[in-house]
């Protein structure tokens, strides 16, 4: 046994049973040693970004984390982005990066870098293991660091020779021990009840665990005995949504929009949330999107036991746990059948197919943004979302949560701009014939960034800008792409068209994508 025998152990030991990876040289000993570990299943990215945004779209569903693997500096700068993202879902997450051996750094060769600094911006945790007999123990600090709650990116540096080098036959690995969740205390209770019972408009703004089941059911109960509004942040790792589940309406990210619903709000109760800011300064617009003179009150932390806080909430309110809930409204659209395919076609024919139990991994970004509307009263389903602003989470995201959740649909609505950030995750979406259906939200134009033109005062951009905002000359042709990565894929405009292809991608088993042109 060597010391990535030992790391090894050590991860399945602690439940790490899937290494998402793109190792080099400096990982050669680890990846021979996952090469005797049967049950731990190695996925490779062709990309960096593919590996963490894979890893970070697992642990979303899985509630537990993956390893990857990564080549040095270099390599996990390559996943950066990615690493942003997750580590503002606070996903759980072990990042194992190669370095040179310990005493080959002093010369200096040419992937020599500073490991360290690349890992802190984007990490809650790093350490270097510096022997082979301290692999065990760094790793299962890393594996608990990464699961305190809600979770946290934890990045063990990983040096060749403590890989290679040899330990005493019967090292065991150790043993991980949970921290239990803390609670809430008794005053930040009263005091989120006594906004409540103020009269005053009040809304209950959620965030992480609480957007699960049965935080929800909590939540759903006061919103039904009090009129407070049920709101979630504008970027949530994980919402449980459709059937009869509690809906929660969804902060806009447009910053005009989302000062306008929460214009009259005196009271703001925050669970699992933070009080929310916009996404980017503008001109003459607040940073801060609720009004200054708002009661801001913490009933619990992201860190805390956000589903018990909110039935101590209900408890204290005097609701009992049989109270009736929020209600789902009724779909309220009309079904398209014909026509010019459109944005709002698109989102609307999703939402009225979805499978029970899919899993909506969301990076739709503008063309979007009406999909959480549409899709309320839609079949139970988990909402996976961007959360750090990073582009190029989508397709990634999807590849993880079909690796953690083989047995459900996973359907992406992926923008076609952002898409191409991580277009590589098709290719692993093949080889490990994942059950992915891709929605390729094609308007040929990074949307987004038109309207952030406007904000800032500038309604007709010139050539230079326009070139720089618009994905011609040429177009994007993603049937090509994703059958350059082993993906079937069908192009559409109408519909009609797309209703067909809907309606064969969900009915497969293994990846399919649809360019849809609006």
């Amino acid at each position: 046994m060597n010391g990535a025998d030992s790391l090894c152990d050590t991860l399945l030991a602690n439940d790490v049973d899937v290494c998402f990876a793109n190792p080099g040289t400096s990982e050669m000993h680890f990846v021979a040693a996952l090469d005797r570990k049967p049950k731990m299943r190695c996925v490779l990215g062709l990309f960096e970004g593919v590996v963490t945004g894979a890893a970070d779209g697992y642990a979303r569903m899985a509630d537990k984390p993956a390893a990857t693997l990564l080549h040095l500096g270099p390599g996990l700068g390559n996943g950066l982005a990615n690493l942003h993202n997750a580590k503002r879902a606070r996903t759980p997450m072990v990042n194992i990066v190669g370095d040179h051996a310990t005493y080959h750094v002093q010369y200096d060769a040419p992937l020599t870098s500073d490991v360290e600094g690349v890992a802190r911006p984007m990490s809650h945790w790093v350490k270097r293991t510096m022997t082979a007999a301290a692999v065990s123990a760094d790793a299962a600090e890393a594996i608990g660091m990464a699961r305190q709650s809600p979770g946290n990116i934890a990045t063990l540096i990983l040096p060749a020779d403590t890989a290679w080098t040899d330990l005493p036959d019967g090292s065991v690995p150790v043993q991980v021990k949970d921290a239990a969740l803390t609670q809430t205390s008794a005053d930040a209770v009263r005091a989120a009840a006594a906004a409540i019972r103020s009269g005053e408009v009040t809304v209950l703004m959620l965030g992480g665990a609480a957007l699960r089941e049965r935080a929800l059911n909590a939540a759903g109960r006061i919103a039904r005995a009090t009129g407070v509004r049920l709101m979630s942040e504008t970027s949530n790792r994980r919402i449980e949504r459709g059937g009869s589940r509690t809906p929660v309406d969804r902060l806009p990210y447009p910053i005009d929009l989302a000062v306008a619903k929460l214009k009259d709000v005196k009271h703001l109760v925050l669970a699992g949330a933070k009080a929310p800011v916009g996404f980017f300064a503008y001109p003459g617009k607040p940073s801060l999107l609720a009004p200054p003179d708002s009661n801001k009150v913490v009933l619990a932390s992201a860190e805390q036991d956000l589903a018990h806080a909110l039935e101590w909430l209900a408890d204290e309110l005097g609701i009992a746990a049989d109270a009736p809930r929020l209600a789902t409204p009724a779909a309220t659209y009309d079904v398209p059948q014909t026509g010019k395919l459109t944005g709002a076609a698109v989102n609307i024919l999703v939402a009225h197919t979805l499978p029970e139990q899919a899993i909506v991994c969301d990076e739709s970004i503008t063309q979007g943004r009406e999909f959480p509307i549409y899709s309320a009263s839609s079949a139970p389903h988990d909402w996976l979302m961007l959360t750090g602003g990073a582009i190029g989470i989508g397709l990634p995201m999807a590849t993880g949560a079909a690796v953690a959740c083989p047995d459900r649909k996973v359907i992406t609505l992926q923008a076609d701009g952002s898409g191409m950030y991580t277009l590589q995750a098709l290719w692993t979406q093949a080889r490990e014939n994942l059950n992915c259906l891709t929605v390729i939200l094609a308007n040929r134009s990074y949307a987004t960034l038109h309207g952030e033109m406007k904000n800032v005062g500038v309604q007709e951009p010139g050539r230079n800008a326009r070139r720089m905002l618009d994905l011609e000359e040429p177009y994007l042709d993603w049937t090509h792409l994703a059958r350059g990565m082993g993906v079937e894929a069908v192009s559409v405009d109408t519909v009609e068209g797309f209703a067909r292809a809907l309606q064969e991608g969900l009915k497969r088993r293994g990846p399919f994508l649809i360019e849809a042109l609006i």
